[in-house]
């Protein structure tokens, strides 16, 4: 059968003369499948968050037009696109899914919930005063989408928020990343939300981290290799800085790894974007970018 569209759910409504079929992330990639014709594939939408298999049919498909990622990071894809194909992201997909869970992680570690939970467990009525996000100065480094939808959630809070980009905006009060040496001193909570880019890569590392005061929250809802992870492990199995992690570097973490008992450290394996709020939003977008393609009008969120 020939289809001019792989899209990872069966129910997107098509646009009229445009058909698809289902390759969902599972199994082995169609183009091994002799009832698949690949040949007139022109819209590819990858399946979220199945691994790296699907997108080896990206360079597979001879009339590929389209490539949708539903991620809003697509740095590792851009190689894989051949010239002349564009690539379109999710953003805007996550914000809501990601913000909801940085700031559950730093609830979780002011309130020291972690704690909570373990005393429940074992029936124990121990009490103590804790830390509050509200008065908390905050430095939100990556103030894109997400970085926006985080600041509200945390201005509802009454928070302090100091916004950071990798180039400074004084008209938007935002600081440009070559600040932080000087901003990281003043932070009670720092919260990356960032791609993985040469000039991302090990923001954080040694200095950057003893710059931050004592007990400072290290929060990562972007990518792991945002910060060296062996600086971080040393901070904070001697107590002095404490972490709440949706990311890391290496990923998944090795189960012996040392952060996964430092105190002071909170850790969720790379699901914040993936909340339920995330699908519907998702379809919404899909079956948009598919009735512009078919229509001949510039998709949304294009890239590359």
């Amino acid at each position: 059968m020939t289809e001019r569209a792989i899209l990872p759910w069966s129910d997107i409504e098509l646009p009229e003369g445009l058909s698809a079929r289902l390759y969902d992330g599972t199994g082995p990639l169609p183009d091994g499948d002799p009832g698949w014709d690949l040949s007139a594939v022109e819209v590819y939408v990858l399946p979220y968050d199945t691994g790296a298999e699907p997108t080896k049919l990206i360079g597979r498909l001879p009339s590929l037009k389209l490539v949708q990622s539903l991620s809003a990071g697509v740095e590792k894809l851009l190689p894989l696109v051949p010239p002349g194909v564009k690539l379109a992201n999710g953003r805007g997909l996550h914000d809501l899914s990601v913000a909801e869970h940085a700031l559950a992680l730093i609830h979780a570690s002011q309130r020291d919930l972690p704690r909570w939970f373990t005393q429940q467990a074992t029936g124990s009525w121990v009490r103590e005063h804790t830390r509050s996000l509200a008065d908390s100065r905050v430095l939100l480094v990556g103030y894109g989408s997400i970085g926006k939808a985080i600041e509200r959630q945390l201005l509802a809070a009454e928070a302090v928020v100091t916004r950071v980009a990798s180039t400074a905006r004084p008209a938007e009060r935002v600081h440009g990343a070559v600040e932080l040496a000087e901003l990281l001193p003043t932070a009670d909570i720092v919260v990356l939300i960032l791609p993985e880019t040469p000039a991302t890569t090990g923001l954080l590392g040694t200095a950057e981290l003893a710059a931050l005061p004592d007990g400072a929250l290290v929060v990562n809802v972007g990518r792991g290799s945002a910060i060296d992870t062996a600086a971080l492990t040393a901070e904070a199995v001697a107590g002095r800085l404490r972490a709440a992690l949706d990311v890391v570097d290496p990923e998944p973490l090795p189960p012996d790894h040392p952060l996964w008992t430092a105190p002071g450290v909170v850790i969720t394996p790379h699901i914040a974007g993936g909340s339920a709020s995330f699908y519907p939003r998702a379809k919404r977008l899909v079956a948009e970018q598919l009735r512009r393609y078919a229509a001949g009008e510039e998709p949304l969120n294009v890239v590359g």
